[in-house]
């Protein structure tokens, strides 16, 4: 458990981050977007980008990730003020939970009010293909830690955040609307998250798929979690990069993965554009 002298150095490196970018940026962005692996093509429809590079902003954690840049981008996409974070950061990193979803506070403290976040997975449920994207209706946390654990910051969320619709049912429909008008087939299914960073055995992913999960990948969990405790609206998609199934397993490689990330990747840009376009 982190001491609350611990917490409240937390709290203030947040704090410095979010001061250093007010003070680059001239804009509120009220959307923000996290890049998973190999997705990071929309940050190309970007309009008159700012880019502010992770290891510029004060207290804020590098990626070190195959496929992640890590940099902010502020700019125009659709219309709407953005916040794209080209590269996430990963527990497997060696990261604990608190800095992984250090960028998420650093968007509540921004204003952001809804958050679209991507990932690269592998498909559990035997009947998705390969390169198609897949909206998150739910998840579970089998990464055997949780981003709030030790002391809650109330001027941040409650104790105990309800969970019981992580993923924003209404962006869901937008999604759907999105994807349906772009000819774009998803699907919808439970995302799990594991701790990694090897990828799983047989046994782990008969496992996981009899807990009821359609994918599998290692990050987007902790930041979901904390994004429902800022409040903050989310919607995920998944790109299913490869299949998962036990009876279909073949040796996987990270840069087999980014391929297919980086082909599905365009799809996901333009269901999140069409999302964006059509918020208020």
């Amino acid at each position: 458990m982190l001491p609350l002298g611990d917490i409240q150095e937390y709290v203030d490196r947040v704090k410095k981050a979010v001061e250093y970018l007010k003070e680059k940026i001239n804009v509120q962005p009220k959307i923000a977007i996290i890049l998973g692996s190999g997705l990071g093509g929309i940050a190309k429809a970007l309009e008159n980008p700012v880019v502010i590079k992770y290891s510029e902003i004060p207290g804020f954690p590098v990626s070190t990730a195959p496929g992640h840049k890590g940099e902010l981008l502020f700019g125009k996409l659709s219309g709407k003020d953005v916040m794209l974070m080209n590269g996430r950061f990963h527990y497997y990193e060696g990261y604990s939970m608190r800095d992984v979803t250090f960028p998420i506070r650093v968007m509540q403290l921004l204003g952001v009010k809804y958050l679209f976040i991507t990932n690269a997975a592998g498909g559990l449920n035997p009947t998705f293909d390969v390169g198609k994207p897949m909206i998150i209706v739910d998840h579970i946390n089998f990464m055997g830690d949780n981003p709030l654990i030790g002391p809650n910051v109330d001027e941040w969320g409650p104790r105990f955040p309800d969970m019981s619709e992580p993923y924003n049912k209404e962006l869901i429909k937008l999604a759907e609307k999105v994807a349906q008008e772009e000819g774009i087939e998803v699907y919808k299914g439970v995302y799990v998250a594991v701790a990694g960073p090897n990828f799983e055995t047989r046994a782990e992913l008969k496992m996981l798929r009899n807990f009821g999960a359609d994918a599998v990948g290692m990050s987007t969990v902790p930041e979901v979690i904390v994004a429902c405790h800022a409040g903050i609206k989310v919607l995920g998609i998944s790109a299913i990069t490869d299949r998962a199934v036990p009876e279909d397993l073949k040796p996987l490689t990270a840069e087999e993965v980014l391929k297919i990330a980086e082909k599905t990747g365009e799809k996901i840009a333009r269901i999140i554009m069409g999302v964006v376009k059509l918020l208020d």
